[in-house]
């Protein structure tokens, strides 16, 4: 099975960009103009959405560096502890909905400063599995279309962080709890 699965993984993509040239070819569509024509559009929205990337690098930056973050976790620790839930994995959670990286930078702070092998950091490493960046989301993509009222997508995302951030905490406890 797992040479089958090896297998598919090697020859996906030689076969899908063959498949598409080919079909490209037979409804005669002028495929490389189509594609510089797709690079244009890309290059244009990346130019647009980073002021949304700026704003949000920059806002993580200043929580982290201000230790914002830090006294969060210290205050919230004696209410996570009831639901066993480690205070260190607390900067993750708040960290995870604005940025990916900001997010794997802090589980890479949990894992550098806590044993491998220890219930914070299995769970941490569920929650960055189980979560989305729903601000980077919602700054980059609704950005580039030029959509501004978030409010329900918004509201949609931070109760599916919630959920993930619920059910990361439970799957942990069901394995290694």
């Amino acid at each position: 099975m797992s040479n089958f699965l090896n297998l598919i993984s090697l020859w996906a993509l030689p076969v899908l960009l063959i498949l598409i040239l080919t079909i490209g070819l037979i409804k005669k569509v002028p495929v490389y103009e189509e594609f510089t024509d797709g690079a244009k559009e890309g290059f244009k929205v990346a130019i647009n959405i980073i002021p949304y990337l700026v704003a949000i690098i920059v806002g993580i930056s200043m929580l982290r560096a201000s230790g914002a973050i830090d006294m969060c976790a210290k205050a919230f620790a004696p209410v996570l502890n009831l639901f066993h839930i480690p205070a260190q994995t607390l900067p993750l959670m708040i960290v995870r909905s604005l940025s990916g990286s900001a997010a794997l930078g802090v589980f890479s702070d949990i894992a550098n400063s806590l044993d491998p092998n220890s219930y914070a950091v299995k769970l941490a490493a569920i929650m960055v599995g189980s979560s989305e960046t729903t601000f980077y989301v919602l700054a980059v993509y609704f950005g580039s279309v030029k959509i501004s009222k978030l409010r329900y997508a918004l509201l949609v995302g931070i109760l599916a962080d919630i959920i993930g951030i619920i059910a990361a905490v439970w799957v942990a406890h069901l394995m290694f709890g």
